[in-house]
């Protein structure tokens, strides 16, 4: 019992991992994108797709790698950690993906909105897209193969032990009972009704 009660306290600080290190990337990410900047001229918003991502692309390989790679990374390591602080190894990879890609352009969606009060930052439509498409390439690169992996840990954790304690002996995962009598059934003694 003392290996199962392990493993719960280490997938207990695996997610308190995975939160923390959430919100110290959402601290980042809105330092990054919600502190005003002092600039000489600001262009107008973008709400036409792929317009930012063609003007990058205008500008030359080292411009576009630039743009596009930075709003691809601004929220990716979100495709693992929102995971992480879910804490689940049993789910759905599709549901997983859903819920994580959704999680993300919701995130960046509420990021463009908040820019649009912030001296300096300018709304991009293309940088939903990219910031969304980041989170999708993140948990579809690490999140199924990981998610395996501790699977693949925790069954041989479990099936490599034998253990037996409480009337109860535990092998490979299941939990069989003793044969042997669990003693007297317990009785309610009788009590006079009173009058």
């Amino acid at each position: 019992m003392q290996r199962q009660g392990s493993g719960g306290s280490a997938a207990i600080r695996f997610r308190a991992a995975g939160v923390a290190l959430l919100l110290a990337h959402l601290l980042l990410v809105s330092w990054l994108t919600l502190r005003p900047l002092d600039v000489m001229w600001v262009t107008a918003a973008n709400l036409e797709p792929f317009a930012g991502i063609r003007t990058a692309l205008e500008l030359g390989p080292v411009e576009a790698v630039r743009r596009i790679g930075g709003g691809l990374l601004l929220l990716a390591p979100l495709g693992i950690l929102l995971p992480m602080a879910g804490g689940r190894l049993a789910v759905s990879p599709w549901a997983s993906l859903t819920r994580t890609v959704a999680a993300g352009a919701l995130l960046s969606l509420g990021i463009e909105l908040l820019q649009t009060g912030v001296p300096g930052q300018v709304v991009d439509v293309d940088s939903l897209m990219l910031n969304t498409a980041g989170v999708a390439l993140a948990h579809l690169a690490i999140v199924p193969a990981g998610r395996a992996r501790l699977r693949r840990r925790l069954l041989r954790t479990r099936s490599g032990t034998a253990h037996r304690g409480r009337g109860r002996e535990v092998r490979r995962g299941a939990v069989l009972r003793e044969e042997s009598a669990q003693g007297a059934t317990p009785t309610i003694p009788r009590v006079g009704i009173a009058p």
